[in-house]
C-alpha cells in the first residue's frame, strides 16, 4: 500500500465560521464513540453508543426517567398494553419497578393483568414459535400468544376456575373500581406465591404489597371481565365501576399538582390504557372545571404511526393541544418508536443503575381521602351544569 502524504498541518478547505444561528444548533454532543469492547457496564453502553435515531431517543428516555421522572416530588403513572406480562415483563420489568418506588399506580389491559395471574398460581408458559401449526395446537389443547404457548386446560382453564371461586368470596359481593378489585385479587396472589415459594412472579402481589394501585380502563375486555360476567348470570353481586376509576385516578393527579408536586407517565404501547392515564388532565380541566396544564413528563414506547390514526392519543405534542400534556414541558417528552419489549428491560436496568430506590408513596391507601378531594373540587366549580 502506498503511503499517504499528508500537509504538516491538515486544515479543511474552508474555516469554521459558526454565526449565532449556526451555534443554536451545533452544540448538542459530537457523535463520535469509542468502540465497543464488550466489557462496558450496559448504562454506559447506552450513553456512549445509543447516539441517533431511534436509540438516541431510547437514551433520552432512560435519561429524563432516571434524572427527572424519579425525583421526589414526582408522581409516576405507568400504562401497559397489549399482553406483556405473559412475555415476562411482569417479573423482570413491572415488578422491579414497583419495589423500587419508581411506579406509583398503573393503568394496564385486562390481559396483562389475567396472565399475570398464571405466574402466581406456577402454572407455566413456555417460549415457542410464531410459526406453529395453529389448527394443530388448537386441536391437541395448546394456545399461541404469538410465540408464547400455554396449555388450554392446565392454565387457562385452570386459572378461570381459581378466579371464579375467588370471585364469588364475601368480600368481591359489591360495586367497586378495578383498583379495588385488582387490589383484593392480588392479595390472593400474594398468598398463592407464598404458598408455591415463588414471590416476586406476579405484578398483582407486588402492587397489593407496595399499595400501588392498578386500573384497567376496559374491564369487560379480558378473561377476568368475562368471568365477572358469567358470575353475574348466577346471581354474583359483584359489579365494576369504571366512573369511580376515572375519578381516582383523576385524584392521583390532582392531588399531586395540588401539592405542588409533578406528575410524569411512562407509555408502554398505546391503547385505551395509554389515553386513560392522559385523560386525566382532561379530566380535571373540561369536567372538574379547574385550572391546570398537563403532566410533566412523557415517555412513550411505541410502533404505531400517528398518521394513520392507530398511535392511540397521538404524540405529546398533538396532547398539548387537549391538555394531557404542559407545553412548556414539551422538551421533557420523548416518544422512542421501539418495540416495549426491548424497550423496557434497558430502562428499566439503566434506572436500577442510575438511581437509588424511591419511598413507596402507596396511593392505593390514600384514594379515599382523593375520592373526597375530587367530590368537593368538582362541586366547587360545578354548581351550575
Amino acid at each position: 500500500m502506498s503511503e499517504v502524504k499528508l500537509p504538516k498541518r491538515f486544515v479543511s478547505k474552508y474555516p469554521h465560521t459558526f454565526s449565532k444561528g449556526k451555534q443554536h444548533f451545533l452544540r448538542g454532543k459530537r457523535i463520535l464513540p469509542k468502540p465497543i469492547t464488550g466489557k462496558e457496564a450496559l448504562p454506559d453502553l447506552l450513553d456512549s453508543s445509543f447516539q441517533a435515531y431511534n436509540a438516541a431517543r431510547l437514551q433520552e428516555a432512560c435519561r429524563l426517567f432516571t434524572e427527572k421522572m424519579l425525583g421526589a416530588q414526582v408522581t409516576v403513572g405507568m400504562s401497559l398494553a397489549g399482553a406483556l406480562t405473559p412475555a415476562g415483563l411482569g417479573s423482570a420489568v413491572v415488578i422491579p419497578l414497583i419495589k423500587a418506588g419508581f411506579v406509583d399506580w398503573i393503568v394496564a389491559t385486562g390481559a396483562n393483568l389475567y396472565h399475570d395471574m398464571h405466574h402466581a398460581m406456577n402454572m407455566p408458559l413456555y417460549r415457542g414459535s410464531p410459526y406453529s401449526p395453529d389448527p394443530e395446537l388448537r386441536e391437541v389443547g395448546v394456545v399461541r400468544i404469538y410465540d408464547i404457548l400455554l396449555d388450554y386446560n392446565d392454565v387457562l382453564m385452570a386459572t378461570d376456575h381459581v378466579l371464579r371461586q375467588i370471585l364469588m368470596q364475601p368480600e368481591f359481593q359489591r360495586e367497586m373500581g378495578t383498583s379495588e378489585l385488582h387490589f383484593l385479587l392480588g392479595k390472593y396472589c400474594a398468598a398463592f406465591e407464598e404458598q408455591t415459594g415463588r414471590r416476586d412472579s406476579s405484578v398483582l402481589a407486588a402492587a397489593y404489597r407496595a399499595g400501588v394501585p392498578c386500573f384497567c380502563p376496559s374491564p369487560g375486555d379480558s378473561t377476568i371481565g368475562m368471568n365477572v360476567a358469567g358470575l353475574e348470570l348466577r346471581g354474583n353481586a359483584l359489579r365494576i365501576n369504571s366512573s369511580r376509576d376515572v375519578n381516582e385516578t383523576t385524584g392521583i393527579v390532582l392531588e399531586a399538582k395540588r401539592a405542588g408536586r409533578k406528575t410524569g407517565v411512562l407509555l408502554a404501547g398505546g391503547g385505551s390504557p395509554k389515553n386513560f392515564i392522559l385523560q386525566t388532565e382532561p379530566q380535571i380541566q373540561e369536567v372538574l372545571r379547574v385550572n391546570e396544564e398537563g403532566h410533566d413528563f412523557f415517555i412513550q414506547f411505541t410502533d404505531a404511526r400517528p398518521d394513520t390514526g392507530g398511535l392511540s392519543g397521538a404524540t405529546p405534542h398533538e396532547a398539548v393541544t387537549w391538555g394531557k400534556v404542559d407545553p412548556t414541558r414539551l422538551p421533557d417528552a420523548v416518544v422512542c418508536y421501539l418495540d416495549s419489549t426491548v424497550a423496557l428491560p434497558l430502562l428499566t436496568h439503566y434506572a436500577l443503575a442510575r438511581h437509588r430506590p424511591r419511598k413507596l408513596k402507596r396511593l392505593y391507601h390514600k384514594l379515599p381521602a382523593l375520592m373526597d378531594m375530587v367530590t368537593k373540587e368538582y362541586w366547587k366549580h360545578n354548581k351550575r351544569l
